[in-house]
């Protein structure tokens, strides 16, 4: 595998943007937005709140509502995407007299929704749903939220994100404080649209915004879509691929410093920042990998870049633990079993736990690989396989974050 490229855009970046420039007054562009099955959920989502949302060839230009959604006369279909429902949670609760229904497809309509609906309803919010408000379909009625001082129980920027999002339509400060740092997109965007915020060790506060106005948004390339290729370049033997333009916040790239104890040859260089994210390079070449013992901190840092790291690790010589993987019960697909099941059936030998993963290396063979309706397992298990052959049943499931992506593995392979 040989060449460069510049993967889709960022889809954190790309949810949070979007939502922002809703709730903005006036205008503003959203330039190389990730246009995917999860971000054109929220674009939809947002047009049936009111939101003007138009597509300018690669771009998306948003006119907000200035602070107030309308009422929408259906049923928000928020797809496949666990972000979109969360954040959206956080963004209706004070939309005082407004209601709305949140639902998903089956995925999501598994995934717990009580981390988030539990401290909103301490901030005054009114939610109901499945299961007391655990499951989707749920219910909100805007209704006037008081500030929150809150511990997460587990590291989660959804959550956070949720929750200084309801912090803007509060009395008093919303304090939010992370066991353990997560992704901080939400708080770098808060900073661009001068929203308030304030920062200290590991908590961030906010309260009640007035209105404020749109600004133009440039999204980062997606590091979690960059590290499939990454991981392919270090597995194939010759090769050498670049991903340009790609997003390096240090919240995001814990998958560098792993892959680097493991042996990898790989350079990266932050050149500019847009909207407060760090944009550079990174450079893979094809390396002998070995097993290491992953630090559990480091997996916020890279939670959805595990089933790739698995990947790697199923290559690398040795045995290659990876703890804190609790999160990953409860994602798109239950990432743990679905891990483990692939590279089963691909002859590497693994042990699953309730949080962990033992993987003891030194190739794979051919096979057939499942994504359990899962974008990141379909494109970390076409990686896995990459050196001698794997089938993907349904790999459409990778157009949930990057469509495209098996003509971009494909074209860097016919380059070499």
């Amino acid at each position: 595998m040989r060449g460069r490229l510049r993967v889709p855009g960022d889809k954190s970046v790309t949810h949070r943007g979007l939502m922002l420039l809703a709730l903005a007054e006036g205008e503003g562009r959203l330039f190389y937005p990730l246009k995917a099955g999860d971000t054109l959920s929220t674009a939809r989502v947002l047009r049936a709140l009111g939101a003007e949302i138009l597509e300018e060839g690669p771009h998306f230009l948003v006119r907000g509502r200035g602070l107030r959604f309308q009422e929408p006369e259906d049923v928000l279909d928020c797809g496949n995407a666990g972000t979109l429902m969360r954040l959206l949670l956080g963004l209706l609760a004070g939309q005082e007299g407004l209601f709305a229904v949140l639902t998903g497809d089956a995925s999501l309509r598994r995934r717990p929704m009580g981390r988030v609906v539990a401290p909103l309803r301490a901030m005054g919010a009114r939610v109901d749903g499945r299961e007391e408000g655990e499951r989707a379909p749920l219910a909100v009625r805007g209704a006037p939220l008081r500030g929150l001082r809150y511990t997460l129980p587990v590291p989660s920027a959804q959550v956070k994100s949720a929750l200084l999002l309801a912090g803007l339509f509060a009395e008093e400060v919303t304090e939010v404080e992370e066991p353990t740092p997560t992704r901080d997109h939400t708080e770098r965007l808060f900073r661009h649209f001068g929203l308030p915020l304030e920062a200290e060790g590991r908590k961030v506060r906010t309260w009640r915004t007035g209105p404020f106005p749109a600004k133009d948004l440039v999204v980062p390339g997606d590091f979690s879509s960059a590290a499939f290729f990454l991981v392919a370049a270090l597995l194939v033997p010759g090769s050498e691929v670049v991903v340009e333009g790609v997003g390096l916040n240090p919240t995001r790239t814990g998958l560098l410093t792993v892959l680097k104890a493991m042996g990898a040859d790989l350079e990266w260089r932050v050149l500019e920042g847009e909207a407060g994210e760090p944009v550079g390079w990174v450079r893979a070449r094809y390396s002998p990998l070995m097993g290491v013992s992953v630090d559990p901190g480091l997996i916020p840092l890279m939670v959805d870049e595990v089933p790739v790291l698995a990947a790697a690790a199923a290559w690398a010589e040795g045995e290659t633990y990876i703890p804190g993987l609790s999160e990953l019960r409860v994602k798109e697909s239950d990432r743990v079993r679905a891990i483990a099941e692939n590279l089963r059936a691909l002859g590497v030998e693994v042990e699953e736990g309730p949080d962990w993963l033992r993987i003891r290396g030194g190739g794979v063979r051919p096979g057939r690989v499942r994504p359990f309706h899962d974008h990141r397992i379909a494109m970390a298990f076409a990686v896995a396989g990459l050196p001698v052959g794997v089938e993907v049943e349904e790999p459409h499931w990778a157009e949930i974050s990057y469509p495209g992506f098996f003509q971009d593995l494909l074209g860097l392979c016919a380059a070499s």
